[in-house]
């Protein structure tokens, strides 16, 4: 495999650019004209790190490296633009191999209007890749970011959590009894997916803006861990209350079967990709009704905004759980 037929067949694979793109991969640099704002964030997955290449096809890989790298864009509220992949290719990986990669990662690109605009080929000790997105907004102020939160905002979550926690779980418990662990249709196979195939809330994540969201963050590394950037940029103290946690079906028994509390795995285990966000109270009605409509999904209340500092998350019986999260280098 050569890198310059690699890169002809990645671009002979590539969509139509899009609008704002005056020229697209092939030269040493693409030409973009954003017009309005722009937000820019940079992501990166290893193998053995952020997935195995035992459990994923090359597919889903590519997808989940997208999605995860725009997730960051719905946490902004804004529309996605453009993506600048550098792909890191060990030498067990063959063209045909990076071509099934980049196809997964095309149809995501393709599902969510953003252009493969450029990038860069490698060779690595692991199978790597690092995603540039950009998305574009009319003003920098209908951009959300973590510091907007004020006392008596509403907390909200979309969808369920602790889903690709427990597809995690499945997946080492899968590997170590030699099943194939390919997703399908049960409560299992949802959980699998999860983590397998995240979704970006783009459309959420957008709507969520447009309804007056005053932070907003992505749940890449758990609620608790998250929770704390938004109080922290904010300065503020988040309440979370445990009993009103949308969380997805079969974690409780999935987390039971490995010896793990189900409501830690939901709070800290991470990977969830939905949006946490602050919201008046007085437009939390109408936010969620708008974002069940243009997204799909649910929209819970899970607690408020307070004067003060740090997170709380309560039980039931009034008692604490610590605040946790995925510690990238922890």
């Amino acid at each position: 495999m050569g890198e310059f037929e690699l890169l002809s067949r990645i671009r002979d694979r590539l969509a139509r650019p899009g609008p704002r793109i005056q020229l697209g991969s092939g030269d040493d640099a693409a030409i973009v004209v954003p017009g309005g704002a722009t937000a820019t964030s940079v992501d990166a997955l290893l193998d053995g790190v952020h997935f195995r290449r035992e459990w994923s096809s090359q597919a889903q890989i590519g997808a989940k490296a997208l999605a995860a790298a725009l997730s960051d864009l719905a946490a902004m509220g804004a529309e996605p633009g453009e993506a600048y992949v550098v792909l890191g290719v060990p030498t067990d990986l063959d063209e045909d191999g990076c071509m099934e990669l980049l196809g997964g990662m095309a149809r995501v690109a393709g599902e969510t209007g953003t252009t493969l605009a450029g990038g860069d080929v490698t060779r690595a000790p692991v199978l790597t890749l690092a995603v540039t997105v950009v998305g574009h907004a009319e003003r920098a102020e209908d951009l959300v970011t973590r510091s907007g939160a004020r006392p008596g905002d509403a907390l909200v979550v979309t969808g369920a959590l602790g889903g690709a926690a427990a597809g995690l779980l499945l997946l080492e418990q899968l590997s170590a009894s030699d099943i194939d662990p390919t997703p399908g249709g049960s409560i299992s196979d949802a959980l699998l997916g999860r983590q397998l195939k995240p979704v970006a809330r783009l459309a959420a994540g957008r709507t969520l803006a447009d309804a007056g969201a005053g932070a907003m963050i992505d749940l890449s590394d758990g609620l608790g861990g998250d929770a704390r950037h938004i109080a922290s940029a904010s300065g503020v103290a988040l309440r979370i209350e445990v009993a009103a946690l949308p969380i997805a079906s079969g974690v409780a028994e999935v987390a039971a079967a490995a010896g793990r509390d189900p409501l830690r795995l939901a709070v800290s285990g991470g990977e969830d990709y939905e949006l946490l966000a602050t919201l008046p109270p007085d437009r939390l009605d109408a936010a969620t009704a708008a974002v069940e409509k243009q997204s799909g999904v649910a929209l819970t209340r899970i607690g408020e905004v307070a004067a003060g500092e740090g997170v709380e998350i309560r039980l039931p019986d009034g008692a604490l759980l610590e605040a946790t999260g995925f510690d990238q280098l922890g």
